[in-house]
């Protein structure tokens, strides 16, 4: 898996420097992003990278629950670490936030926290990069309700099927405003109803009873689509076009895994990425990036994806593997880093490459620390717990069927 720890490598190189340029190199990013959206880029990277290998996690294991408590382990020592750390900085005057609370209340932001569901339940993030698992958890979501209906080896129909969504999202010239469901209830019942959804969801997904399994699975799948189609904070084709990229990669593992056929994943790469450019061509450009800039963005991550799927039984550089080896804490760490900068040296009017390269230089030690002492403890506590509750365990309960 050494080319997939390259490609998480990139992507997060990507995220940090379009994040960082901001600050260090203003003019060069104002000329560069119109042509080519570097932090597009390398989310998209990262979720074809999630679809490769997240869905294969479930099926090995052949187990709900354990599928979540992984997913818990891996994702949340971490987050709780960022958000407390960019909070408590900013308490102390170090740190400066660029979202603030708004109207809403702070038990609420709290809460929609929680549920890594804040980007789609109308809440401004504690850190910008949070909006991405957002996605990733609706992604998880219906991984789990297909996997409970027994359709998992669907992905590429399911691929399709949402890039067609979107391209019919974007023909249509959806007018839906952002976060349209928190503005026809209201943020909070909005924010409490998908925290008791996807709480029955998770739960009821890892029961014993089929029946549970599958209504479980089927709510969490529903929740997770209708968050992303009607209350997402990016046009209603993109958040679908993300969830379709993701199911992409799903398809590829299985092709190259399961025997399901090249040209079957050549057809749906290439009814994604059709769907995906003609979305993104149609919609024009938005708030979030220029079509072109999106476009280049999104065609260069296929790419890229491609050539590391081509590549895979090549040596991998070292670097690059330790790079992706924590790149989750590059991903995480760089916001706050950023926001301590914010908040002591501000944003330069001018680019300043050294301090570009001197921000690299401090947050890749941090990044490491961090995975030594964050991510390493937090992954292995829940493989602990995940042997408790492996079917065919002690005290694990049954296989799901």
């Amino acid at each position: 898996m050494g080319w997939l720890d390259a490609l998480r490598a990139v992507a997060a190189l990507a995220v940090v420097f379009d994040h960082s340029s901001y600050a260090f190199l203003p003019e060069f990013r104002q000329e560069l992003v119109p042509q080519f959206t570097v932090g597009r880029y390398g989310v998209m990277l990262f979720f074809l990278v999630s679809g490769y290998i997240v869905p294969a996690s479930l099926e090995r294991r052949g187990c709900v629950r354990t599928f979540w408590i992984g997913r818990v382990f891996r994702m949340y020592p971490l987050w709780a670490v960022a958000v407390t750390a960019v909070l408590a900085l900013h308490l102390l005057g170090v740190a400066e936030l660029r979202a603030g609370p708004g109207r809403q209340s702070l038990t609420t932001i709290a809460v929609a926290h929680l549920t890594l569901l804040q980007e789609l339940l109308g809440t401004p993030s504690v850190l910008l990069v949070l909006w991405t698992l957002s996605y990733e958890t609706a992604f998880y979501l219906l991984v789990v309700a297909l996997f409970t209906a027994r359709l998992h080896r669907r992905s590429a129909t399911v691929a399709v099927t949402l890039a067609a969504l979107a391209a019919v999202s974007a023909a249509v010239g959806s007018t839906l405003p952002v976060s349209a469901l928190s503005r026809a209830v209201g943020t909070g019942p909005l924010v409490g109803l998908a925290t008791i959804a996807l709480v029955l969801a998770v739960c009821c997904a890892g029961a014993g009873t089929p029946a549970l399994r599958v209504a479980g699975g089927a709510l969490g799948g529903v929740s997770a689509l209708v968050l992303v189609a009607f209350n997402g904070t990016v046009a209603t084709w993109e958040g679908l076009v993300i969830l379709a990229v993701m199911f992409l990669g799903t398809a590829v593992h299985r092709a190259e895994h399961d025997g399901s056929g090249l040209r079957r994943v050549a057809g749906t790469a290439a009814v994604v990425v059709a769907c995906a450019v003609g979305s993104a061509y149609r919609y024009g450009d938005g708030a979030h990036s220029t079509r072109r800039g999106w476009i280049l963005a999104f065609l260069m991550a296929a790419l890229t994806f491609g050539a590391g799927l081509t590549a895979r039984h090549r040596r991998v550089p070292r670097p690059l593997t330790a790079l992706g080896t924590i790149s989750y804490s590059v991903y995480l760490v760089h916001p706050v880093l950023l926001a301590v900068t914010d908040g002591t040296i501000g944003r330069w009017r001018h680019d300043t490459p050294l301090l570009e390269a001197a921000f690299v230089a401090v947050l890749l030690p941090l990044c490491a620390l961090s995975y030594r002492y964050v991510e390493v403890p937090g992954r292995a506590w829940g493989r602990r717990l995940a042997r408790r509750f492996q079917p065919g365990s002690r005290g694990g309960g049954q296989p799901m069927w």
